[in-house]
């Protein structure tokens, strides 16, 4: 428990008569104590309360009869307050001056003209001692840099916040190089200092924790999709689009130009996508690949008396009796010169017409159409050859067997063309009996390779 015990002046001055000498009394208060004019006696003052930041570094401030101390703001005060009021009641000390009836400096009868005060007080209307505001008169000799505060009695030249005084200057606090104040970075300013946080966060409420900003829901810069992360944000786009050079804005993927062989015959770039097209006479499928569409299951157009052919990328109408003069029709495709016709004699017994279809620009060689005897006779010879339409050569004709052949594609097909091609087939006995009969195959060529 702390106490204190301090002693002040008391001077007691009695006037008689002018034989006799005179005593005046006054009272005057020690250091930490001011006079109670209502109770008559020196009262405590509170420093904690009238001295500015009386206490640094965490400490509290407590206050005890004629001074204050700073103390753990952990520690435990235990006050006595009889003590307190001991203190006070003997904190003035009696002076007597006496002065004899011939002291021309005498004191009036009236003690109210002969009060005298300590240094650092003046006597007040009322008659008592009051202390001098020498801040506030510009009595006191603090520098332009630094703060006056008033005392009782006295004054103090103390820095201002964010100063510290070194010598008889005050400097200023560079608190950037304390204990972080700031989560990121610290501005250090005449007698103060301010914090700022890196890119993508901003500053709390407390003014000195960085929070992160989330630029997706503050104002979303992203094109299309936006991504936050600590800090920062990233964007992303939809499928068929893709990232600018400023990371930010969305630019469409050009599918068409990043592969020649993603669609089977043309691709059409479209705003985050692409379609594939197919020529007149094909459909789509599977999105990339081009079908021929059969023409004739779907808008047959030929007459009743024409039979549709459909080949790649279209169709044909072709007569359903092809037979020519002196020839008759036997069956659907077949024709046959009658014996009895001496002009027969000297022609093919029977041509038969076959149509087929195949790609422009089809692989070569390439095996593509196969002819063979439908009547084996006994004891005959069968050769084949091709008879016409060959002219530029771009056939052959293999004999694979004694009653049949293979026709040969030996150059390259580009359409859109028809080849109408003529095979014989030779059959001669042992008794030189010799007939023939001809195949006559028209080949279509499609205009694509597809």
């Amino acid at each position: 428990m702390l106490t204190a015990m301090f002693l002040a002046a008391l001077i007691l001055i009695t006037v008689h008569s002018q034989e006799t000498e005179e005593t005046i009394t006054y009272t005057q208060c020690t250091d930490g104590y001011e006079w109670d004019p209502i109770r008559q006696r020196c009262k405590d003052i509170d420093e904690c309360e009238i001295v500015p930041d009386a206490c640094k570094g965490g400490m509290k401030c407590v206050n005890h009869y004629g001074g204050y101390l700073c103390l753990p703001r952990t520690a435990q005060i235990i006050v006595n307050e009889r003590e307190e009021a001991a203190a006070e009641s003997t904190s003035g000390r009696n002076n007597v001056i006496r002065r004899t009836p011939a002291d021309p400096q005498r004191a009036p009868p009236n003690p109210t003209h002969q009060i005298q005060c300590a240094a650092g007080y003046e006597q007040s209307d009322h008659n008592v001692c009051q202390d001098i505001d020498e801040c506030a008169t510009g009595s006191h000799n603090c520098r332009a840099d630094q703060v006056c505060v008033n005392l009782r009695g006295s004054f103090s030249c103390q820095c201002p916040p964010g100063y510290q005084k070194r010598g008889d200057q005050c400097v200023d606090i560079d608190e950037c190089t304390l204990p972080p104040y700031c989560h990121h970075r610290c501005v250090n300013t005449p007698g103060s200092y301010y914090c700022q946080c890196n890119a993508g966060f901003q500053l709390a409420s407390n003014n000195h924790t960085c929070v992160d900003i989330n630029e997706c829901d503050a104002n979303n810069p992203c094109a299309q999709q936006c991504y936050n992360i600590l800090g920062s944000f990233i964007c992303q786009c939809n499928p068929g689009f893709e990232l600018s050079s400023d990371r930010i804005n969305c630019e469409d993927t050009d599918e068409c130009r990043t592969s020649s062989y993603i669609c089977q015959y043309q691709c059409v770039n479209e705003p985050g996508k692409f379609s594939c097209v197919c020529p007149e006479g094909y459909q789509v499928v599977g999105g990339r690949t081009c079908q021929d569409i059969n023409e004739c299951e779907t808008t047959n157009e030929c007459r009743e008396d024409e039979i549709c052919w459909n080949y790649h990328g279209g169709f044909r109408c072709y007569p359903r009796n092809p037979c020519q003069e002196p020839y008759v029709l036997t069956s659907e495709n077949r024709c046959v010169c009658p014996v009895s016709n001496a002009i027969c004699r000297e022609l093919p017994y029977s041509v038969v017409y076959k149509y087929m279809s195949i790609r422009s620009d089809r692989t070569v060689p390439s095996d593509i159409f196969q002819i063979q005897a439908t009547t084996i006779y006994p004891n005959t010879i069968n050769t084949f050859r091709i008879k016409s339409g060959n002219e530029n050569g771009e056939f052959y004709l293999r004999q694979t067997s004694t009653v049949s052949a293979m026709l040969v594609l030996v150059k390259s097909l580009t359409g859109p063309r028809e080849h109408i091609v003529d095979l014989e087939m030779l059959t001669v006995n042992s008794l030189n009996y010799r007939t023939s009969s001809v195949l006559r195959l028209t080949i279509i060529v499609g205009p694509y390779a597809f």
